[in-house]
């Protein structure tokens, strides 16, 4: 009976894994990507004011993404307790750390909304003070995506070790977790540290990006297609 809830455990954590990937890529790469204007604070807002229904999309499918990350978070301990429920349950916390973080960061997203939308504003702002306002929150809101990932990549290191010594999980998609927490770790630093950033921007993304979607993307394929076999001891 406990390998059974295992492995349904296995494959609803590969199913909320899905939504987190397809709903974070959507919302960041699809949206924002395509309504941001880098120096461009009056594209920008014209973007977001045209296709305000989208933004608005792409706030919910970060909600949802947040949401299945709580859940997650709880399944990931769960399923890795027998290995250390100290480390489990700290990768919880890191895991869910990173959900309040990001939960609250949506509030920069929703200002955005509120400087563009709001004619109260306008009373007190002219048009290039709101441009500029808005402006500051969405980059704001990025510092703050950074920040969650600090947590998060705390999380994947944690969980990378635990899936490595389990012994019911390929030992290989620890260890791509573990390189894709470096690169979440690299990246929210560089981006906190560094006043220059923006000059080696796509570089930090690529080492970031694809790394982690490859470790990210592979576990949550094999949770989907093999789930976990735990032996009658540790379940």
């Amino acid at each position: 009976m406990g390998m059974n809830i295992n492995q349904k455990t296995a494959r609803i954590a590969g199913i909320l894994y899905l939504t987190i990937i397809a709903s974070g890529i959507f919302a960041e790469f699809f949206v924002r990507s395509s309504l941001i204007v880098p120096g461009d604070a009056a594209a920008t807002a014209n973007n977001i004011i045209a296709s305000g229904s989208l933004f608005r999309i792409g706030i919910a499918s970060d909600t949802i993404m947040i949401i299945c990350d709580v859940a997650l978070a709880l399944i990931f301990y769960v399923l890795l307790k027998p290995v250390n429920s100290s480390l489990s349950l700290m990768a919880a916390f890191f895991r869910l750390t990173q959900a309040a973080v990001l939960g609250v960061n949506l509030l920069m997203l929703f200002f955005v909304l509120q400087l563009l939308n709001g004619t109260a504003y306008s009373t007190v702002f002219g048009t290039e003070q709101l441009y500029a306002l808005s402006m500051l929150f969405l980059e704001a809101h990025g510092i703050g995506y950074s920040i969650g990932l600090v947590f998060f990549g705390v999380h994947c290191f944690i969980l990378g070790y635990l899936v490595a010594k389990s012994g019911y999980f390929p030992r290989i998609l620890g260890i791509l977790l573990m390189i894709a927490s470096l690169g979440y770790l690299i990246d929210s630093f560089a981006k906190i540290l560094m006043p220059d950033y923006k000059t080696y921007e796509e570089t930090f993304t690529l080492v970031v990006f694809a790394p982690a979607f490859i470790a990210e993307l592979s576990m949550c394929l094999w949770l989907l297609l093999k789930g976990v076999k735990m032996s009658e001891t540790n379940s």
